[in-house]
């Protein structure tokens, strides 16, 4: 006979989107993230960016004219969706 394990009362597991910055992996919980939010995770995760970096969403196609993420604007994250933080003095 076995006995199936249930999850302690009041737990649930996170689900979680894995998205790119600067072509590194992030893992974001959820699938709604702010750009600060977004920035935050990456820094936590070894990307090699400062919450003052602007961020940008690339189209998947590669056509097209990348997207500001405001530091403040919720958007939907969508699996292996690319971000790109530059620096606010990068002139690129």
């Amino acid at each position: 006979m076995s006995t199936v394990a249930t999850p302690p009362e009041g737990t649930q597991k996170v689900r979680t989107t894995t998205i790119k910055v600067n072509r590194a992996p992030v893992v974001m919980p959820g699938d709604h993230a702010t750009g600060m939010e977004i920035k935050q995770a990456a820094i936590a995760q070894g990307v090699k960016i400062d919450q003052n970096f602007q961020l940008l969403l690339e189209h998947g196609n590669g056509h097209g004219k990348p997207k500001v993420v405001g530091d403040n604007e919720r958007i939907h994250l969508k699996e292996d969706a690319s971000f790109v933080a530059i620096a606010p003095d990068d002139n690129s």
